[in-house]
């Protein structure tokens, strides 16, 4: 595959040109720890924080992460569209300057969550953290035309996905709101000077950063003709990725409530699974960074929803099977696959349907709709479900009906469209 002995950013360290490497390191950086931070201490953090600390219940916090998710959706929304109307999407010292309030919002965040003792002050926690990542979720993306090549981006995105979860799968292994905090804080204090450094526009290198959007701003979608917002393509990719975020969320929770799974696998106290498992994540990003580059985006999506019916069928059949002894590391890989695949693709998405006037809507719609609305949904489903008293296996078989189904959609959409495309040039 001629994509993956020609990449861009090798090319520049060849020729010894390093703003661009710098600034792709620099884009990685920021997003894996900011992916990170939303992994460990937003989804699994505030879950401990308001039920075994605040005392809340289950449904409270949820209905408190579903404020969460629709609060920064409707900021993300405002932020992006700010940023394209404002111009503010070009300009990357602004954007910096976003990033950095982001950061140090949530480093104050980070610091006190510790003292949160009631419900009053963790749903005051949870709006503050709600509109720091609205805003800091199309500001961080729209980096993407200012430091990453376009050919290049299906390969950065693997590495924000493999490097995010990597560490994820292995630290914490014990979870200890005070100690992850400190260690938080004491990593993000050197991130958050160095974003000080940049944003301050005295660095030389933020110029040559800054005039790079040129080059990198129109994305590998947009080429020969830009994707509008408004595009029937543009809202059917959106749809196709809220479907994914829906059917991973709404299967992954009812797993998480299911010790014999989840113990495991992800938070499993064996620190050999956690590293099969980090170690998965790594190669399924890596496969998935070479397939998003040589492939077209309907094909990546079916292999997504191809992975998620695979995995949901094996732990149905687990299930049925009601086999002693602990499950087989078979179903957690392939579970681990399929979310590679999908975040990887979500991270590259979303700027290569983007040119530089459009990234910070384009950003905040896709990651809004697919990521927050998408979880806020499929947690009331699970929910109700729960109340229900539905049983594990009948869940995942909902869940694995969906993605069947989405399965077999696009595939015969593919089909059709193919043979449109032959009748219309005379093949058929």
């Amino acid at each position: 595959m001629t994509a993956i002995v020609t990449v861009k950013l090798l090319e520049y360290a060849v020729d010894r040109d390093w703003p661009p490497v710098v600034g792709a390191l620099l884009f990685v950086s920021l997003l894996t720890a900011g992916y990170y931070y939303n992994l460990t201490f937003v989804q699994l953090g505030l879950f401990d924080l308001g039920v075994n600390r605040v005392g809340m219940s289950h449904v409270g916090v949820s209905l408190a992460m579903a404020l969460l998710a629709l609060l920064a959706f409707l900021t993300a929304v405002v932020t992006g569209v700010a940023l394209d109307r404002t111009g503010w999407s070009q300009t990357l010292l602004v954007k910096l300057r976003l990033v950095l309030a982001v950061v140090l919002t949530q480093l104050v965040l980070t610091a006190v969550a510790p003292l949160v003792t009631t419900p009053a002050q963790f749903l005051g926690w949870v709006v503050v953290c709600a509109i720091s990542l609205g805003v800091g979720m199309p500001t961080t993306l729209s980096l993407t035309i200012d430091f990453v090549p376009v050919r290049d981006r299906g390969y950065v995105a693997a590495a924000v996905a493999a490097l995010s979860f990597f560490v994820a799968a292995i630290y914490p292994l014990e979870w200890s709101i005070e100690e992850f905090s400190t260690v938080l804080v004491a990593a993000m204090i050197p991130g958050a000077v160095v974003l000080a450094l940049l944003a301050s526009g005295r660095l030389g290198i933020v110029e040559t950063f800054a005039e790079q959007h040129r080059e990198f701003g129109t994305g590998r979608f947009c080429r020969p003709d830009p994707v509008s917002t408004w595009s029937l393509t543009f809202w059917t990719l959106v749809v196709l990725m809220f479907g994914v975020f829906f059917i991973d969320s709404l299967g992954f929770l009812r797993l998480v409530e299911t010790p014999t799974y989840i113990f495991t696998s992800w938070q499993s106290p064996d620190l050999r699974v956690r590293l099969f498992i980090a170690f998965a994540h790594v190669v399924g990003a890596g496969m998935a960074g070479v397939l998003y580059t040589n492939f077209e985006r309907r094909w990546l999506f079916l292999w997504v929803f191809g992975l998620f019916s695979v995995t949901h069928l094996l732990y149905t059949f687990d299930i049925r099977a009601a086999q002693a002894g602990d499950p087989s590391l078979l179903l957690p890989l392939f579970y681990v696959l399929a979310v590679s695949f999908y975040t990887t693709l979500n991270f590259a998405l979303w700027p290569d349907l983007s040119t530089p006037e459009t990234i910070g809507t384009h950003s905040a719609i896709g990651l809004g709709m697919a990521g927050f609305l998408a979880t806020f949904l499929s947690t009331g489903v699970a929910l109700y479900f729960q109340a229900l008293e539905v049983t594990l296996f009948d869940h995942l078989n909902v869940v694995n009906a969906l993605a069947l189904l989405l399965f077999v959609s696009l595939a015969v959409l593919l089909y059709v469209r193919r043979m449109i495309v032959l009748a219309r040039t005379g093949e058929a």
